[in-house]
């Protein structure tokens, strides 16, 4: 068996009549075999770019065999190191490339992915969804969902504060504040001090992932798990974080984290520092989400899978095998492959948008704005301003 092609489908995807921070880039991969088997995969990490990088390595692979996955994915490495370290961009190509061959190797063996990862730890993968008004928490969790993160900065505490009382103690939250590269680092820890209180499975994303350093101070002096790693590339982005037993999860981005032969090496890594296993699935596709599914289905050490939970309709209109949801579980699939594909018509009717925002116009937004009305976000009593949205990363 050799490969013979590598098409790319990107799309965009957002919410009915927004667009912004709530509208994103989807990217799928189809690599074709001469046995006439292909396989799907999804990646991530600027898709618009990454496709560009998907095209430039697909000459290396053409006659390749799909089966010999870390030769391929060493051969696209080594090309890409002309133009400098493996970031998000080159990892995503790779990632998707990947992906696509785990599923080809899936389904020429007939066997489901996860069986050919070193077979099932669990039949089901534990799954949060996310929430910023307590209206929300509360359907989530009368439909099942146990575990639920929020986020944001203004009114961050106020907000937990709120959906602690509204769920109760039982239901485990997170807090995400998604690493702006103006939250200074005492900052950073003044917000996990005032959400110590809230007994939170983890505190995610704290500064930004650039300082390694002012990541370490935050978890040495908050009391909370730590978690970080969703904007790293490769096991080589996320190692001194777990070496040095930084963080207490680790979140890999499965559409740029390198694929899931990286992803695998990653959880290992982890589970010498007695680091768990969370990633990171907010911008991604149904694609990318499935095959997480298949290799948290192998991992000893994994905790608890992100789920964009009815984020948009598209979603459930370009692919085949969606998730079954029990009970804040997704069922693991024993269809050969990944069991999914994708649905080319519907793709296509979604043409790619830009995919770059920013949050405000403010030319001062960095730094000097973080520090405005602090209040609202170091305490559980203040009331937002009428213009704030909850949620909102600023």
């Amino acid at each position: 068996m050799h490969i013979t092609a590598i098409n790319t489908y990107l799309m965009h995807c957002a919410p009915p009549d927004t667009g912004g921070w709530s509208a994103r880039n989807w990217l799928f991969v189809k690599v074709e075999t001469d046995a006439g088997i292909y396989g799907i995969g999804e990646a991530s990490g600027w898709p618009r770019v990454v496709e560009t990088a998907i095209h430039d390595l697909t000459p290396l692979m053409i006659g390749e065999d799909p089966f010999h996955i870390e030769k391929l994915w060493s051969k696209m490495q080594v090309a890409m190191m002309g133009h400098g370290m493996t970031g998000i961009v080159g990892a995503g190509a790779m990632t998707g490339i990947e992906m696509a061959l785990w599923d080809i190797k899936g389904k020429a063996l007939e066997q489901p992915v996860w069986n050919l990862l070193g077979g099932k730890m669990r039949d089901r993968v534990r799954i949060y969804a996310h929430a910023h008004e307590t209206a929300r928490a509360r359907e989530l969790v009368d439909r099942g969902y146990n575990a639920i993160k929020t986020g944001g900065i203004k009114n961050c505490v106020e907000s937990v504060d709120a959906i602690r009382r509204e769920v109760g103690p039982e239901i485990d939250l997170m807090v995400d504040v998604h690493g702006p590269p103006w939250l200074t680092t005492r900052d950073a820890i003044a917000l996990g001090h005032a959400l110590e209180d809230y007994d939170l499975l983890f505190y995610e994303d704290p500064v930004a992932p650039e300082n390694i350093e002012a990541i370490a101070r935050v978890s040495e002096a908050v009391d909370i798990p730590i978690a970080a790693g969703e904007r790293h590339a490769g096991i080589w982005g996320v190692q001194e974080l777990i070496e040095r037993e930084i963080i207490d999860v680790v979140q890999p981005d499965t559409g740029r984290a390198g694929g899931l032969a990286q992803m695998k090496k990653i959880a290992a890594m982890a589970e010498a520092h007695y680091c768990t296993m969370a990633p990171h699935d907010g911008s991604l596709g149904p694609v990318a989400e499935m095959a997480a599914v298949h290799l948290m289905a192998t991992l000893p050490n994994f905790l608890i899978l992100e789920h964009l939970a009815d984020d948009v309709p598209q979603r459930y209109e370009v692919m085949t095998g969606q998730p079954e949801i029990v009970d804040s579980h997704i069922i693991v699939p024993d269809t050969p492959g990944l069991g999914i594909d994708i649905v080319e018509e519907a793709i296509a009717q979604y043409p790619s948008q830009g995919n770059i925002s920013i949050p405000d116009a403010r030319d001062d937004y960095q730094y000097i704005m973080a520090r405005n009305e602090r209040a609202l976000w170091l305490s559980a009593e203040e009331t937002p301003p009428p213009d704030y949205r909850p949620g909102h990363i600023y």
